[in-house]
């Protein structure tokens, strides 16, 4: 069984999409906008899981302190230092063991995703 999906409710929308295209480097797949409906299917390429983001008025925070998605990034340190200048948080360095380091920032709609 493949995952299909994770689904974003939020009030942020545009925001949403732009965090996880500029960052994740995801690139939009499957667009609802046309079709009347605040929808977005984000993934790395066609066939790949995908990120659902969904306009939601009243979705003021999607965050669980106990839930995270996480990304694959080649460069960890740059990516880390340009969401700091951009003032989006991240968490220091966490390194559980030597082949593993990995920080954790807040996406616009309050989840928390890891990147490694």
């Amino acid at each position: 069984m493949k995952l299909c999906h994770v689904t974003i409710q939020t009030a942020n929308f545009n925001e949403e999409i732009d965090f996880y295209t500029k960052y994740a480097r995801l690139a939009i797949q499957r667009d609802m906008r046309p079709a009347g409906r605040n929808m977005v299917f984000l993934a790395d390429e066609k066939g790949d899981t995908e990120i659902e983001i969904i306009e939601r008025a009243d979705a003021t925070d999607s965050g669980n302190a106990n839930l995270s998605i996480g990304f694959v990034t080649e460069d960890l340190d740059a990516l880390r230092d340009t969401l700091v200048e951009e003032g989006l948080e991240p968490t220091d360095f966490v390194s559980p063991m030597p082949q593993v380091r990995f920080f954790f920032v807040k996406d616009p709609a309050g989840l928390n995703v890891q990147f490694m």
